[in-house]
């Protein structure tokens, strides 16, 4: 393990340097929310879609945390039901983009980069943010524990050419509510699995929510933190082109208590773990 590799990933799972502003998307007529460095020109834009049965209150930290590092990143807070509709979660994803990139933010002192655009999701709103990057060209995509969607998401990753970073507990990545290691090894482009060890799926959902009724577990702030460390290196290296953040998006590189996981490798026959992903199939049939 490289002790610069180390360093760099202490210092992302830290807020960084720029003063964040949150904003209304409602205002510009889609629900959700926006969170913005304080000032910056053409600057990256990161569009994120939720989980089932979670809103985006409930991923304010790791929002906030992409704003404190320069990028525009911004959330619809729609479907979010027992039955949502993966597409239309998409759809505002891709009019979430087009407002960040099409209306004035804040006072005037924001634009962002038309050609530095990221797609992020978590579990439905990963699948989601799949299904939106085969209809508009961005530069990057990050599945955080990706879950089952309609259409399925690996059904259209070959598609794809796109860097893409997709993380998953290391205990559940082979539930039948997690799709990460199908997504990859359907991937059309460079795509890296990392396996997060000591964490679990919906460890980055914040506070209490209408999971916690089904037995999801609570917030872990180690796994959020790694997570974010991750995912801010793996944007920073993608959208800016930041040779400093370059191992975040190589495979090759051992960044601490992860693994990359090879989709293609052979693994032993085990009874599938029913997860919260199958509940939701269940209550869309």
């Amino acid at each position: 393990m490289s002790a610069s590799v180390k360093s760099l990933l202490s210092t992302l799972t830290s807020r960084g340097p720029h003063r964040v502003l949150r904003g209304n998307l409602a205002i510009a007529g889609q629900p959700g929310v926006v969170f913005t460095p304080e000032s910056g020109k053409d600057l990256p834009c990161v569009a994120f879609g939720h989980g089932w049965l979670t809103g985006v209150s409930h991923y304010r930290g790791t929002l906030e945390h992409l704003a404190s590092w320069g990028f525009v990143v911004a959330a619809p807070d729609t479907e979010r039901g027992p039955i949502p509709s993966h597409l239309g979660l998409a759809t505002d994803l891709l009019t979430t983009l087009d407002i960040c990139t099409g209306v004035r933010l804040g006072d005037g002192m924001l634009s962002v980069h038309p050609q530095r655009l990221a797609l992020v999701g978590h579990g439905m709103g990963a699948g989601a943010a799949v299904i939106a990057a085969t209809q508009r060209s961005v530069g990057a995509l990050c599945a955080i524990a990706p879950a089952p969607t309609a259409p399925s998401a690996e059904s259209l990753a070959s598609n794809l050419s796109i860097p893409a970073l997709i993380l998953s507990s290391a205990s559940d990545i082979d539930t039948v509510s997690c799709n990460a290691i199908p997504l990859t090894a359907a991937w059309g482009g460079p795509a890296i699995l990392r396996a997060l060890d000591g964490a679990s799926n919906n460890g980055i959902v914040e506070g209490r929510r209408a999971l916690g009724a089904l037995g999801v577990g609570k917030y872990e702030h180690k796994t959020a933190r790694a997570v974010r460390g991750l995912l801010t290196g793996f944007l920073l290296s993608t959208l800016l082109e930041d040779k400093k953040y370059q191992p975040f998006a190589d495979p090759d590189a051992q960044i601490p208590h992860t693994q990359v996981i090879d989709p293609n490798a052979p693994r032993d026959e085990e009874k599938p773990k029913v997860g919260i992903g199958a509940i939701a199939s269940l209550l869309r049939k």
